[in-house]
């Protein structure tokens, strides 16, 4: 359960933080998200905590944080505090709004951010969500300036309008931006090297033209664009962190790049002051120019390949929104006209031809065809499809048209969600970057105590000239350490892994799920609509001493009233026969157990034996022995009984999945118990166990009874997944620790789970824990490599081997190394596009 909560008193983010570790530390309290701008904070509980209790843990009654419930804040106040506030929104339950920004690193959970700038904590380029929109205009082929929202003709020369291509993408914008500068930084960087550089040419010809002194202004001149123009913005970020003391890695550039380029003005304008170990044989200074103008080109090369290479990362959302179709074609008094689909209503009847990509969500009323839905389900094999049978959005029409009426529009269609999901599930934290964040916090303070103990010691015990080895090494420590790439590590693996699981037909809720998944022990599954197709058909209706179609309308009236699929194998059975229906009173829906109502005043039941317990009907003894060999053919058995008295019985017939005993072998190869627990009955439970080789399975459970069984292992240690697809399996899917809902069944129990298959298929199944497993893997992969960049480059940067091999690390190599640290994460995560599974 999640409650809103007021807070008053937090006037910054480390008010924020001190709130969400105090509330964290109680018991029950599972996740705390903590917004200073909304004064709110959403509490997950495993139980409810009590308000007093709240307040204790914040500091009790006399604590400047006040925590209250129901109260809603509208206006944002500035608070004077220890920080500046940030124009900062939360937008709770990962539901954040279209066109909003960013941090890829997550450094403030799910805050989103209103215009374009950077991370407040962590100083990188804020990024901005996919717009989860199918929208698109239209405009001339002969004049672009005309755009239009529908399809139609030119206002000025009649031509037929055609959709808009999207421009450049935001990312590109960034991109573009960045070369621009990029190409300045590199031009004016190129020329200082070379300047600097030329003092190692014997006869240097440039002292021909100018002494050094002169050079070196020259020098100067021309590092300003890169600092001041190009490179400016890491010193605005690196000024931001320290004021707000949320130290990053711009923290550690600007003050590297910063102190050498102050220090070469200072030398150039005042030699004097610095002793001789720094001065040249001519007497003038050695400057540093040209590290620092080097230095911030690379940090500059090193975001400019990070946003090439990041806005691959969300490339399975673009694919997505690619799959919208912008228009359809409707009939309207039985002509077709041609509309956008955001002009679509629900009930219209829509015509799609050969080749077409469907507009929404609906069910085919005239005709047939094969459907290609790989796009959404990761199936290449086209689906038949015909009458009654429903079609996706987005998914393309084969060689025959047919008419559908639409049933959902959209964002209430399937492609919408699923963009939905996967936008939300990339910006989520796993597990995992927890133990990241802890070292990140820390890293920071810890690299510049180590620059100047780095100074230090080259001070003391360094060769001469002491204080340039000592100054060049401490600069090179601070410029080499990159926080950025342990950020990344996480957070880019997770944002590839959804985006590929939406390409398989895996819908993953967030990313503990994919951390969760690779876990996971026991495998609970219901049976119908999950191992089974969950289409169950009516073989045969056995009745004694009465009308069989007499008794097929009345509990086919009765089933009119349910959502079971069973229910509905009944009533499309008696449709079938075309028998009319009866009006029921009192109709009630016991849950495990079947059905009952009144017609014309008589009680009618449908259901199992646990029905007919609970009503005290005994007298089904001579019909028992015709029923249990039914159900050990697998076949679901339901009795029916009129005014207490048992008159016969219905048969219903539910095929197992093809792919249903091919995942379970698989599911145990990879060292997972497959546990089928049923609300069907004993003999009809073992017989779908004996052939799809289930490791247990439990019959005759109750939503509570499925409940408990999952407590009950997971007490035991267990980490359990469940699969389901009815209302009775949401209670189940929530309390296991990964809920994986079938797509084809219903919305409350795909809102229950945590991973969702469109397909509905066990393969599915299979395919997530191969997904989460490569997942953590890549993870894994990217926080070794951080940790062993850092670990082995900061030593060096110092000067470690040098008493060894008299080798010592330009701060400009420094500087290359940390941009292309972060870059190969990005580029690592990239590679979990192409894996198969």
């Amino acid at each position: 359960m999640t409650h809103k909560y007021t807070i008053e008193g937090m006037t910054c983010s480390g008010c924020e933080a001190t709130v969400k570790s105090n509330l964290l530390k109680l018991e029950n309290i599972t996740d705390v998200t903590v917004s200073k701008e909304e004064k709110e904070a959403l509490i997950t509980m495993s139980k409810h905590v009590e308000l007093p209790i709240l307040q204790n843990a914040l500091g009790g009654k006399e604590s400047k944080y006040q925590i209250s419930i129901g109260k809603q804040t509208d206006k944002k106040e500035k608070h004077s505090g220890c920080c500046t506030t940030n124009e900062v929104k939360q937008y709770p339950d990962h539901h954040h709004p279209v066109g909003k920004y960013y941090c890829p690193m997550h450094c403030e959970g799910d805050k989103v951010y209103d215009n374009p700038g950077d991370c407040p904590v962590c100083g990188m380029d804020l990024v901005k969500q996919p717009v989860v929109s199918l929208a698109t205009k239209y405009t001339c082929p002969m004049h672009p300036e005309v755009e239009e929202d529908k399809p139609g003709s030119c206002p000025k020369c009649g031509m037929d309008l055609v959709p808009m291509q999207p421009t450049n993408s935001e990312e590109e914008q960034t991109y573009v931006a960045l070369w621009h500068k990029m190409k300045v930084a590199l031009l004016f960087s190129i020329l200082v090297f070379i300047i600097s550089m030329s003092e190692m040419i014997p006869n240097n010809p440039l002292y021909e033209l100018m002494d050094l002194k002169k050079w070196n202004w020259v020098q100067f001149f021309l590092t300003l664009p890169v600092v001041f123009y190009a490179c400016w913005m890491f010193f605005e970020r690196a000024w931001k962190s320290i004021v707000n003391w949320n130290l990053n890695m711009f923290t550690l550039i600007g003050i590297g790049t910063g102190v050498a380029f102050l220090f070469s003005i200072t030398g150039m304008l005042f030699p004097n002051f610095f002793p001789n170990q720094f001065k040249t044989a001519e007497g003038t200074v050695h400057l540093y120019f040209e590290a620092t103008a080097v230095v911030l080109t690379l940090v500059l090369l090193g975001q400019l390949l990070e946003a090439k290479a990041h806005s691959k990362t969300s490339g399975a959302i673009k694919e997505l929104l690619k799959l919208a179709p912008t228009d359809a074609t409707i009939l309207v008094n039985g002509k077709e006209k041609k509309i956008s689909i955001h002009d679509i209503q629900k009930g219209d009847t829509i015509r799609v031809k050969p080749g077409e990509k469907i507009p929404v969500d609906g069910k085919i009323i005239e005709g047939n065809s094969t459907i290609d839905e790989s796009m959404i389900s990761g199936e290449p094999i086209p689906v038949d499809k015909k009458e009654e049978d429903e079609v996706k959005s987005g998914t393309i029409n084969g060689v025959h048209s047919f008419l559908m009426v639409a049933e959902k529009i959209g964002s209430e269609t399937l492609l919408s969600q699923i963009v939905q999901m996967v936008s939300d599930a990339s910006r989520s934290r796993a597990p995992i970057q927890n133990l990241v964040d802890k070292i990140s916090k820390y890293f920071v303070p810890i690299v510049v105590i180590i620059s100047i103990i780095t100074f230090i010691l080259w001070w003391l015990f360094g060769p001469e000239p002491k204080l340039v080895y000592g100054f060049v090494n401490a600069i090179a420590v601070l410029i080499i350490a990159c926080p950025c790439a342990l950020g990344l590590a996480t957070p880019m693996s997770v944002m590839v892994g959804v985006g590929k699981g939406a390409q398989l037909g895996v819908l993953i809720k967030n990313a503990e799920a994919i951390e969760k998944m690779n876990k996971i022990d026991v495998l609970i599954t219901d049976k119908t609509g999950t191992l089974t197709e969950g289409k169950p058909s009516v073989e045969a209706i056995k009745v004694a001493h009465s009308d069989s179609n007499e008794i097929l309308k009345k509990i086919a009236s009765l089933n009119q009233n349910s959502e079971h699929p069973l229910a509905n194998a009944v009533v499309t059975f008696a449709k079938k026969k075309k028998i009319d229906f009866y009006k029921v009173t009192d109709f009630e829906s016991v849950t495990g157990k079947g059905v009952r109502g009144k017609i014309n005043g008589d009680q009618i039941l449908l259901g199992n034996e646990k029905l007919l317990e609970q009503e005290r009907i005994f007298d089904y003894e001579d019909i028992e022995k015709q029923v249990i060999v039914e159900q050990e053919k697998g076949k679901t058995v339901s009795y029916i009984a009129i005014n207490k008295k048992v008159v016969g019985y219905i048969t219903i017939t539910d095929a197992i999945k093809k792919t249903s005993l091919e995942a379970i072998q698989k599911l145990k190869e990879k060292g997972v118990t497959v546990v089928m627990l049923t609300g069907d009955n004993e003999n009809t439970a073992r017989a779908v166990a004996t052939e799809l080789a289930v490791s247990d399975f439990k019959a005759g459970c109750l939503p509570n009874d499925k409940l408990n069984y999952i407590k009950k292992l997971q007490q035991e240690g267990k980490i359990i997944a469940m699969a389901g697809d009815g209302i009775n399996d949401a209670p189940a899917l929530a309390q296991a620790d990964i809920g994986i809902a079938m797509g084809t069944g219903t919305d409350v129990a795909i809102e229950s789970a945590k991973i969702t298959l469109v397909k509905g298929d066990l393969k599915g199944i299979v395919k997530a824990k191969q997904l989460s497993h490569a997942v953590m893997k890549n993870i894994k992969q990217n926080l070794f490599f951080a940790f062993v960049y850092n670990a082995i480059g900061i030593p060096i940067a110092a000067g470690l081997l040098f008493p060894f091999f008299g080798m010592l690390l330009s701060p400009m190599i420094a500087a290359l190394a940390m941009s292309f640290s972060s870059v190969s994460v990005i580029a690592n995560a990239l590679r979990l596009r192409t894996i198969k599974i």
